[in-house]
């Protein structure tokens, strides 16, 4: 490789880092700034990089951007409206009583596709204490399922903002990349409950006291110490029968109204009933788009292979499959999926500003990653005009290292090194988006790849492992063995299975 080339590549990347980890610089300006000292070393005309950079950034966001958008508005409407409680309810029942972690770890997973993991670790946690409270025993195994089992579809299915980010950088098909991620998934499911439940026992006497008192309880004793409920057995507390045993998996917390009472959905009419929501009706949103998106994945494999094209420009749906296309559209899907959220899962009395309102706020939490995005494709663009991608391409063909490996531990290194999982795979599709046609990988492959390494090691850099920890109510070592340890043994579980999948679609 042209060292000029390969000076850009390495200062492109190291100018993320150090922005990001050293100056007021937030990952957006980084990645413009990266843009920029790579086409810069790598002797590009000035003006050229600006139009690479402005570019990339608008055929990104043309192609992710209102999907994004529509993907945190249904987010929102699922945690404002009780919906998401509604599904970890529902999951906690179908699992059934002993198989508590696995249910909040298929809890998160699910609740995370939609909202985002901080959030939705807020609002799932109460469940956990109350299923801990019930049990008097295990809040961290609990709580590490439920947080890992949020990681897993964070970082590997879209409409999850930085899978789609990815998918549209790499050009990945976006219904058979959801397939692939819940796959993943649920393959990486038990290496989450596996771990959690080794480690959980361990760090248990190490939660903090605080937090143990929230989770388990206190009660006064007659020598006016201080003794926590969980541990006094034959104890009948909310949802525990007289014999201390579990009834349903549930206390009386977790029984509460499916909507957040903290949550103002407008004044109902005289006589109106609470508002509840089903897990069937719940799921309605988040499940129909999932379905039109697969759907048309599924048959326009079908039609390419009866009219013999590959993909690519060349393929003009059939008049049979148009219709499928249409609405499995991630654009329509989605759009589905929002008039559903807003029409099933609010209540009729629901006033429109209050909707609007919620929209806004989701919009906002939206609006910096669209940006890193549409950054990230600003960066991937110069990296092709620039000829730096041509450079790597070759470089890695000359090796035995596999080629989808090199986006993998780019999101590795990235991630260790900032933190943000979402800026770790950005960053790792953007730097290798050049590849993907030059070595021949499949865009998918690529993709996972990125996502993949991005879960690796989530310490003390990232806002996610304070959220985690904090509730969870572990410091120091031990909540490094706790959550770092999890997300990197997910990470290490995803290796195996990026060489499978490459057999399978390279």
């Amino acid at each position: 490789m042209d060292l000029q080339l390969l000076l850009a590549l390495v200062l492109g990347i190291a100018t993320i880092i150090v922005l990001v980890l050293r100056t007021r610089l937030d990952a957006f300006v980084a990645l413009l700034i990266a843009a920029l000292v790579t086409g810069l070393v790598a002797g590009q005309p000035v003006l050229e990089i600006v139009s690479a950079i402005t570019t990339g950034f608008g055929n990104t966001l043309a192609s992710i951007g209102i999907v994004i958008g529509l993907g945190v508005g249904i987010g929102k409407i699922l945690e404002v409206s009780g919906a998401a409680n509604a599904l970890a309810l529902a999951f906690l029942r179908v699992f059934g009583k002993g198989r508590e972690p696995w249910a909040l770890g298929s809890v998160g997973a699910l609740v995370s596709i939609p909202v985002f993991c901080d959030s939705g670790y807020v609002i799932m946690n109460p469940l956990a204490r109350s299923i801990a409270r019930v049990k008097r025993a295990g809040y961290v195994t609990l709580a590490l399922a439920l947080g890992c089992g949020m990681t897993l579809t964070h970082h590997l299915v879209p409409p999850t903002p930085g899978p789609l980010a990815v998918a549209g950088i790499l050009g990945a098909d976006l219904g058979l990349l959801i397939v692939v991620g819940l796959v993943f998934t649920v393959v990486l499911l038990p290496v989450v409950v596996l771990y959690a439940r080794w480690i959980g026992p361990k760090l248990e006497p190490s939660v903090e006291e605080s937090v143990r008192e929230a989770v388990y309880g206190t009660a006064r004793t007659a020598g006016g110490t201080t003794t926590a409920v969980a541990d006094r057995p034959g104890t009948a507390g909310p949802g525990r029968g007289a014999d201390g045993e579990l009834e349903d998996g549930l206390d009386a917390e977790a029984r509460g109204p499916v909507a957040d009472p903290a949550v103002d959905l407008g004044e109902p009419p005289a006589g109106a009933k609470p508002h509840r929501v089903g897990a069937f009706t719940a799921s309605l949103p988040l499940l129909v788009p999932l379905v039109l998106i697969i759907a048309n994945t599924v048959t326009g494999a079908i039609d390419q292979n009866a009219q013999g094209v590959i993909g690519g420009d060349e393929y003009e749906p059939s008049a049979w499959a148009v219709p499928f296309a249409f609405i499995g559209n991630p654009v329509i899907a989605l759009v589905i999926g929002m008039v559903l959220a807003l029409y099933v899962l609010l209540p009729r009395w629901t006033p429109r500003n209050k909707a609007h309102g919620w929209f806004a706020e989701a919009a906002a939490s939206a609006g910096l990653i669209l940006l890193i995005t549409g950054a990230g494709g600003a960066l991937g663009q110069v990296l092709r005009s620039s000829g730096v991608g041509d450079a790597l391409a070759e470089a890695i063909a000359a090796t035995p290292l596999p080629a989808f490996l090199v986006p993998f531990l780019i999101a590795t290194l990235v991630r260790i090194a900032q933190g943000s999982g979402t800026v770790a795979m950005i960053t790792a599709a953007s730097v290798t988006a050049p590849l993907v046609t030059s070595l021949d990988i499949a865009p998918v492959v690529a993709a996972m790849a990125c996502t993949a390494g991005s879960m690796v090691f989530s310490y003390f850099n990232d806002s996610y492992f304070w959220v985690v920890t904090r509730f969870t109510g572990l410091q120091g070592v031990d909540a490094l063995r706790g959550w770092s340890g999890i997300t990197t043994a997910v990470w290490a579980g995803s290796i195996p299975l990026l060489f499978v999948l490459n057999v399978v679609l390279g």
